[in-house]
């Protein structure tokens, strides 16, 4: 009878969620609107409540971006995120509560005062735990990603990629203690054949494409991982169930969720997505609904009477990290609910690595050989090489081979100016229409301090770049030059 369980169990497939956690590098560019203030907001309102949810046990996978880390460590962290939550965002939010007030909106006033204990609360989780948030992310952290988040695909060299590759998973195996098992996650799950070398050189064993370009949305080829010929293990994400978040009418565009878009003077949001004023009861209540919606949606197609695969199929939901409490207000509650139900309802819901054991992958036979992939728009490269970004992508090639011509003469601050020039930010910010200024200042910024640093050789001042890429030494990563 146990035995009859078991299977009963494994017939049913699994879900695997990976939170992809990264920040553009911000430390010392900026304040409010844009710089450092995304890094708090992220901190506050998506990475501290997170913590709390893997502190419990709850069995998702975290890729931590090596940029990311190097703030997450770097001097005065604490001191700068207390002082953003007690001198700015307490001010903020009284003067825009007053001013709501005084406007006769009673109600938006009173939402904005019950959401200033929001950050009430991060602050003193923070302070709980020493203000050490990269050794709580460490506790949890399986997977690691490039440098500075580079498009892989668009790099000009194989030593371009080895730098970037390389100098990721020396991060995370200095930072990260225990065992890695080779998870890496791909910058915007962009794949092409030719970066398999230098991630199985680098110790890679697996990682996550987008294959909607080759296999219809639904389709079952989805649910298996696939062994490439490269000896990379290609773990598709699903992108049915990934929508069910992440589109145009996924579930954080809901009514009574709280509208991102719409806000006060110094940007709070006391409004609901469909513009009454924001009640957080009844949308907690909404994303408790939303999270039974999902897993049932997710067993069903996971099953193996129903996707006819032997044992079921693996479900991979990928999702930024951010988007979870910082865009989508709700979205950690939400993922709270769906890690209750998944209990509830007896969908296994696996860390990637774990699942990665039981589902063996089938043969990739070439699918993932035939065109580059990502998950930007139409799963191509466009977002980031198109038109309206591509003398960035140019420009960001002709970076990388002036500091491969200069060898041993590129010290370690061209090094690290390439690398903050390869980051997929800037790119994606101006294709979207996202900060766009701010975007091109901080791209243009890099490539000219590349040029003077080539230029200045191992005499070059990088302190501005303090913190960005402490592993990446030029004599290891360029040895072969």
């Amino acid at each position: 009878m146990p035995a009859l369980k078991r299977r009963a169990a494994q017939a049913d497939g699994a879900l695997s969620i990976v939170l992809h956690t990264h920040m553009p590098y911000v430390e010392g560019f900026g304040t409010w609107p844009f710089g450092e203030e995304w890094l708090w907001e992220a901190i506050a309102s998506s990475y501290l409540p997170l913590l709390e949810l893997l502190d419990a046990g709850a069995a998702l996978t975290l890729s931590l971006t090596p940029v990311l880390c190097d703030q997450l460590e770097a001097p005065g962290l604490g001191e700068r995120f207390r002082a953003f939550v007690q001198d700015v965002r307490a001010n903020t939010h009284e003067e825009d509560a007053r001013g709501l007030r005084a406007g006769g909106h009673e109600d938006l006033a009173r939402e904005l005062e019950r959401s200033w204990g929001d950050y009430e609360h991060a602050l003193a989780s923070f302070d709980a735990r020493g203000g050490e948030l990269l050794g709580a992310f460490a506790a949890h952290a399986q997977w690691t990603s490039s440098a500075t988040h580079a498009v892989l695909p668009l790099l000009a060299s194989d030593a371009g990629l080895r730098l970037q590759v390389l100098a990721g998973v020396l991060s995370h195996r200095e930072r990260v203690p225990g065992e890695w098992r080779g998870g890496f996650w791909l910058p915007e799950c962009a794949y092409a054949a030719w970066v398999a070398p230098a991630l199985h050189d680098a110790g890679v064993r697996a990682t996550c494409v987008e294959l909607s370009r080759a296999f219809a949305v639904g389709a079952v080829e989805h649910l298996r991982p696939r062994a490439s010929e490269s000896g990379l293990v290609l773990v598709p994400i699903d992108r049915e169930t990934i929508s069910l978040v992440w589109s145009a009418g996924g579930y954080p565009a809901s009514g009574c969720y709280r509208d991102y878009h719409h806000h006060t003077v110094h940007h709070h949001n006391p409004w609901a997505n469909d513009g009454s004023a924001y009640d957080h009861e009844l949308a907690l209540a909404r994303a408790r609904e939303h999270a039974t919606e999902f897993v049932a949606h997710t067993a069903a197609r996971v099953r193996e009477s129903e996707c006819g695969l032997a044992g079921g199929g693996l479900a991979l939901c990928a999702l930024d990290t951010e988007l979870l409490g910082h865009w989508w207000y709700e979205g950690v509650a939400w993922l709270a609910h769906v890690v209750a139900e998944c209990e509830r309802q007896g969908l296994a819901l696996l860390r990637l690595d774990d699942a990665l054991e039981r589902f063996q992958p089938v043969p990739d036979e070439g699918v993932s050989d035939r065109r580059v992939t990502s998950w930007g728009e139409g799963g191509g490269l466009a977002t980031w090489s198109g038109p309206a970004v591509a003398e960035m992508a140019f420009a960001t090639r002709a970076g990388e081979l002036a500091v491969l011509a200069a060898g041993r003469r590129a010290g370690a601050a061209a090094i690290r100016e390439l690398l903050a020039l390869q980051a997929s930010d800037w790119p994606f910010m101006v294709s979207r229409g996202l900060t766009v200024p701010y975007a091109r200042e901080r791209f243009e910024a890099h490539e000219r301090a590349l040029r003077a640093a080539l230029a200045a050789g191992h005499d070059a001042d990088g302190a501005h770049l303090r913190s960005l890429a402490v592993h990446a030494q030029p004599q290891t990563l360029l040895a072969p030059l």
